[in-house]
């Protein structure tokens, strides 16, 4: 190897030496890390089992060679002492003095965590509770009081466990009027969740604030309209679009991370510069670009129930930056295909700025909305084995060793289904390489 050589190897070799680093960082600074054991705990607004899936579509698209797991325990009707799991005694409850109460709490948190969380062993735990603690009423200190005890208990036993925890406000309710901030349930959720920022500052917790981003966001749209739920659910339960709000909002609060992948060409010099992916095979001519692009992971999945959101907040900015930069084009309208499927239509002064292509036509929007059905299958097939199976009650008449023999044959058999469904999601997490081409559209 000549001086030459050995200078330009030592720069090529320094410079991805960087890149690694700066990649690393990057992913350092996400709150969910490789080789996680994530467990969704919360109420009925988890267990719908949306947000939370559109948190783990984040992480297992961007991070596609990690080894990560998620399990949503969420519960309808739960509160932060876990009365579904538990069943205490809420009267008494708000009404004990503290020793009486944090008594109370450590057996109704440790008791709920023992049965649903801890048999798991999580990693890292988001936390949600808050809409059901605080009553659908103005603002009560004695609820308050049990709500920052048995919040401050949950992550009291599931530090000792070794888990990191992250406390997740409640989204404000959204009834049809034009002031929701002035809603007293909503003052009384506000009141909450600054309390749980004081609580996760004191247990050295993680926090991610959706309560107010999110009523910014109401407040701003029911001026507008009233009548009309930008959340896609009812008033407590929003649907896809309010869900993927609250995703964008609690990822952004953990870390995350917006580039994907980007891709520059300059066609007049017929080279480029590229993160987190790689061009080969690039061909320019007038009017026509050619280039295989592989990946280093996929664009965000953004579901298709959930398009309104976008409009809303700027969901795909700040999570999913797949972009694709062409400088030194000719004026005018480029068809795109990929793989031969039209991506669509983009005008060159648009490529030159840099598309973002995240939620495009074609087979890379395709299989990362076939990743995205398969995290809610897999999703729905654990709720199932957890709920209807593991903790199914079967009368005393009917109790008996076979019964139970066949509930851990059952058991293995949801196992194994579990399992294909977590392989096909690794199978899809996985970029391929793709054939790109821009040809010039006729005037």
């Amino acid at each position: 190897m000549n001086l030459i050589s050995k200078k330009l190897f030592s720069a090529v070799a320094a410079g991805v030496a960087i890149l690694a680093a700066l990649a690393s960082s990057r992913a350092a600074e996400f709150a969910i890390r490789d080789g996680e054991r994530v467990v969704f705990l919360g109420d009925s607004i988890t267990e719908q089992r949306l947000y939370t899936t559109y948190i783990e579509a984040y992480a297992l698209s961007r991070y596609p060679n990690w080894k990560l797991s998620f399990r949503n325990v969420g519960w309808g009707g739960d509160t932060s002492w876990l009365r579904q799991r538990t069943h205490p005694d809420e009267k008494e409850l708000f009404a004990a003095d503290e020793a009486s109460q944090q008594k109370m709490v450590e057996e109704s948190v440790g008791g709920g965590l023992a049965r649903d969380v801890l048999p798991l062993r999580p990693t890292f735990v988001t936390v949600k509770f808050g809409m059901n603690d605080h009553a659908y009423q103005p603002l009560r200190p004695d609820i308050l009081r049990a709500y920052v005890r048995s919040q401050t208990q949950i992550s009291k036993v599931l530090s000792e466990k070794d888990a990191r925890v992250a406390f997740l406000t409640p989204q404000p309710i959204e009834d049809k009027r034009a002031d929701p901030d002035q809603d007293p349930r909503n003052q009384s959720l506000k009141a909450f969740s600054a309390a749980l920022r004081d609580v996760a500052a004191k247990t050295g917790s993680g926090f991610a604030d959706q309560f107010n981003p999110y009523m910014e966001i109401l407040v701003a749209e029911h001026r507008k309209n009233p009548q009309f739920l930008i959340g896609g659910g009812d008033a407590v339960h929003p649907g896809p679009p309010g869900q993927t709000l609250m995703a964008w909002l609690v990822l952004k609060e953990l870390g995350a991370t917006a580039l994907v992948s980007r891709a520059e060409i300059d066609a007049a010099k017929k080279s480029g510069k590229f993160d987190n992916c790689r061009i080969d095979n690039l061909e320019v001519s007038p009017g026509l670009i050619r280039f295989d692009r592989l990946d280093d992971a996929l664009p965000l999945p953004i579901d298709a129930r959930a398009v309104p959101a976008l409009s809303l907040a700027p969901v795909v900015n700040d999570l999913s930056r797949y972009e694709l930069k062409i400088t030194g084009l000719p004026a005018g309208t480029y068809e795109v295909t990929i793989d031969g499927e039209s991506a669509g239509k983009v005008e060159a002064e648009a490529l030159a700025q840099g598309w973002n292509m995240t939620n495009v036509n074609g087979p890379i929007t395709k299989q990362s909305r076939d990743l995205l059905q398969a995290i809610f299958q897999k999703n729905d097939l654990f709720f199932n084995r957890w709920r209807n199976v593991q903790l199914y009650g079967f009368p005393n008449w009917v109790k008996g060793p076979e019964v139970e023999s066949r509930r851990a044959a059952e058991l293995q058999r949801m196992d194994g289904e579990i399992k294909t469904a977590e392989a096909k999601i690794e199978s899809l997490r996985k970029p391929v390489s793709h054939r790109f081409e821009l040809k010039k559209s006729a005037p």
